[in-house]
């Protein structure tokens, strides 16, 4: 683990289609060594704006900064490269390739040898219980599999911070209680910052140091878990009866 802090910032990002402002104005911090919880109702803009940190989508105004570098100029491949990594919402895994090839591609697409690739993607395999299906086809894999064999690629990548978006969703009550216990250590061990986009609260609650709150592309809350759960507005738009 690099014992060095680093700091994701995003400055007054803005985005909009059509006349319609999907991310308006949104201000974030992310350190090395947290998880923070970006959360909001369906339509909110949390998708938009991954997308636009990642390098998926232009910005309209903003910036997005590593460290005081500005990557918001940088296509998708130059960010992995820098230390900004994801998962989909839609899995999207290489479906001709076995779970130690797939996770290998996330360590040669920064750089990496194919030998060093192969040893790290086993650690990683055997980090999130994958070691015993290294050389199976993701084809049979289950859908908790899949999300945990993305969360390895992007493991592999050896980032500064991991961008998941529903890394929880089609899990069920058992299944989201195991991946909090594998993400919730890992800033500490790999020295990397968690930004988590999910709709599982329980979940959300728990694994999060903050949580970020959007709502019509705009931020409307941030804070400690507890603090959003209390906040009038975020029980308004979106938590409802699960601010209990």
């Amino acid at each position: 683990m690099d014992s060095t802090i680093s700091t994701l910032s995003v400055l007054n990002l803005s985005k909009s289609f059509a006349g319609l402002t999907a991310v308006d104005q949104v201000n974030l911090q992310l350190q090395t060594g947290e998880v923070l919880g970006l959360i909001g109702p369906n339509g909110s803009g949390k998708t938009t704006f991954i997308n636009i940190v990642t390098g998926l989508l232009a910005k309209d105004s903003g910036h997005v900064d590593i460290d005081g570098l500005d990557i918001s100029a940088l296509p998708a491949h130059k960010i992995a490269r820098v230390g900004l990594v994801r998962t989909y919402q839609t899995i999207r895994l290489f479906k001709n390739l076995s779970c130690l090839e797939n996770v290998e591609v996330g360590a040669t697409g920064v750089g990496m040898s194919r030998r060093q690739a192969s040893l790290l993607a086993m650690q990683m395999l055997d980090k999130l219980g994958l070691a015993a299906k290294a050389d199976a086809g993701v084809q049979g894999l289950t859908f908790r599999d899949q999300r945990l064999l993305e969360i390895a690629r992007a493991l592999a990548a050896k980032p500064k911070f991991v961008l998941l978006d529903e890394p929880a969703a089609g899990l069920n009550e058992e299944e989201s209680n195991r991946l909090l216990e594998l993400l919730k250590p890992m800033p500490a061990e790999y020295g990397i910052g968690l930004l988590v986009v999910d709709h599982d609260m329980h979940l959300m609650m728990r694994l999060c140091d903050r949580l970020h709150v959007l709502n019509y592309g705009k931020t409307i809350a941030e804070g400690t878990p507890d603090e959003v759960r209390k906040n009038p507005e975020v029980i308004k738009a979106y938590l409802g009866g699960e601010a209990a």
